[in-house]
């Protein structure tokens, strides 16, 4: 059995049995819920039980009919039976609340019980103490022990108790019936058998719920049925401090939790990455975009929450790529440069170039059509081998283009700054 808890009360003001009878009684809700085909009330196998029950039919059988023909005689022949009538005591023997008057010649309270067949277990009281000396108006009481499984604000016990009700039971074991809740009426008899059965005590509990503070006094067995007793109602999302099927613990404070919820979708951008390509036609250090990359676009959604009207961070709830990013491919030339351009290369190429551009390799001019610096158009740049545009070109590869330019056309193409070309 899980999460139980066993204990064992001894019941009050009354003598327990000191010696340790051997204890095989079996509680009737255990061969119920095993569905066993046993009888319902094994018997309890008291001390020495064999031995008194051997003793008693001994005395019956022989001791009585042998002694008493023999106890008359010898009355008789000595003319008194006061050793007759000294034997014979007048007892009175309850049995469960079951009181019966009774002569005997049992000398204690042991052999008392073994002649009227009581057996005696580990759970059962007898007072006087066994083994006590009977004497003629002795009283002597027995009450069996019941076994109880009693469930209390939800902790489980396995206890003994000679009650008879429900309610003598709580009473032995020190549980206040006011204002708790019980399975079974208070009245109802507890037999040999046993008895299983809740009980769930009154306790205070605070609910805290939109600013006020309201306490119950509940038996209640969850805390779903504490706030419903305090009046107070959950709508939509809202939830509990505690889970509303816990127990409810006497000076527990629970508090309402009014949500409120919805969700956000948010765009996020995913960036492309990018791909270098080796390109012999390049002369080295020219790198030329081969394909433009874009950024994909991803969708995300969040869900938005506020307990008691503070904002909580919101919670990511899932993610949808609407638009895949598209990589960039940039082609890297590995062509060696050429040393030189015949009948080209004695001229003053940094003049023309400072002219032209202030000597910056990337220089483009306003209207955006001429770069690089001979300002090339991409028509005359392209016709002369070049790739992509002349501003992206390296210096070298600039000035080289630009002496087979003036292989073709001579100083013609940079009217303005030629002539510095010769200066």
């Amino acid at each position: 059995m899980s999460n139980s808890q066993h204990q064992t009360y001894e019941p009050y003001g009354v003598y327990t049995a000191p010696l340790p009878y051997p204890d095989t009684y079996r509680p009737a809700y255990e061969a119920h819920e095993a569905h066993a085909t046993q009888p319902v009330l094994p018997r309890q196998e008291g001390r020495g039980a064999r031995r008194r029950r051997a003793r008693s039919a001994e005395r019956s059988d022989g001791s009585v009919r042998r002694l008493l023909p023999q106890a008359l005689v010898i009355a008789f022949l000595a003319g008194g039976t006061t050793a007759f009538v000294a034997k014979d005591k007048a007892v009175e023997l309850t049995v469960d609340g079951r009181p019966r008057t009774l002569h005997t010649f049992a000398d204690d309270v042991d052999e008392l019980l073994a002649e009227e067949g009581v057996e005696v277990g580990a759970h059962d009281v007898v007072a006087p103490a066994p083994g006590t000396a009977l004497a003629s108006g002795d009283e002597v009481s027995v009450r069996h022990g019941r076994p109880v499984r009693l469930t209390i604000d939800g902790q489980r016990h396995e206890v003994w108790t000679t009650a008879h009700t429900v309610e003598e039971a709580l009473d032995q074991l020190g549980v206040r019936p006011e204002g708790a809740y019980l399975s079974v009426s208070r009245s109802r008899p507890i037999g040999r058998a046993g008895l299983a059965f809740d009980v769930r005590t009154e306790r205070a509990v605070t609910v805290m719920a939109d600013g006020r503070a309201r306490m119950v006094r509940t038996n209640a067995a969850t805390v779903r049925e504490v706030i419903e007793q305090a009046g107070v109602r959950l709508h939509g999302e809202d939830t509990t401090s505690v889970p509303g099927d816990s127990f409810p613990r006497d000076g527990q404070t629970v508090t309402v939790l009014r949500v409120t919820g919805g969700r956000e979708v948010r765009e996020e951008t995913i960036p492309f990455r990018t791909e270098r390509r080796d390109d012999p036609s390049l002369f080295k250090g020219t790198a030329v975009v081969e394909q433009v990359g874009q950024p994909g676009l991803r969708r995300i959604t969040y869900l938005l929450r506020t307990v008691n009207g503070v904002r909580q961070k919101p919670r990511k709830d899932g993610s949808e790529v609407v638009r895949r990013p598209r990589k960039q491919i940039v082609n890297v030339g590995t062509k060696p440069l050429p040393a030189s351009v015949s009948g080209a290369d004695g001229l003053n190429w940094r003049g023309l170039a400072a002219c032209e551009s202030g000597g910056r390799p990337n220089a483009v001019d306003p209207s955006g059509t001429y770069g690089g610096l001979y300002q090339f158009d991409t028509r005359t740049w392209h016709s002369l081998g070049g790739s992509g545009r002349p501003q992206d070109a390296p210096a070298a590869e600039q000035t080289f283009r630009a002496k087979k330019l003036y292989v073709r056309r001579g100083a013609a193409p940079w009217p303005h700054c030629g002539a510095r070309l010769h200066g």
